[in-house]
């Protein structure tokens, strides 16, 4: 239930979050176990499992994302020398919290492939 997950709560202000950007269709905040020196997570405030259940309705937040990580890069000062930006769908693709969320990550140079 959307009502209980843990990212909803964030947008609501009930969980403590380190935000680093908001609109009125997403949070950014940095991620509680960071993989990265930079390692913020990008979120619809709008609950919505994962990219598999993304509507038309939903595309004013999907571009909202894509301005968010871009304001999110240049805030954590990582759009000068690159980021990358993941988002995981299901069990075999490691979704651990089911609220579409992307991973901007910088900082250091990544490793390719990533898994």
């Amino acid at each position: 239930m959307a009502t209980e997950c843990v990212f909803c709560r964030i947008v609501r202000g009930e969980s403590p979050a380190g935000v680093v950007y908001r609109d009125e269709h997403v949070v950014a905040f940095h991620d509680v176990a960071p993989q990265a020196p930079v390692h913020v997570l990008v979120i619809p405030r709008k609950h919505v499992a994962s990219v598999l259940e993304l509507e038309e309705a939903d595309d004013a937040a999907v571009l909202a994302i894509h301005g968010a990580i871009r304001q999110v890069a240049h805030l954590t000062g990582i759009a000068r020398t690159g980021f990358r930006v993941v988002t995981n769908c299901g069990p075999d693709g490691h979704q651990t919290v089911f609220h579409l969320h992307y991973h901007v990550l910088g900082g250091r140079r990544l490793g390719w492939p990533p898994g």
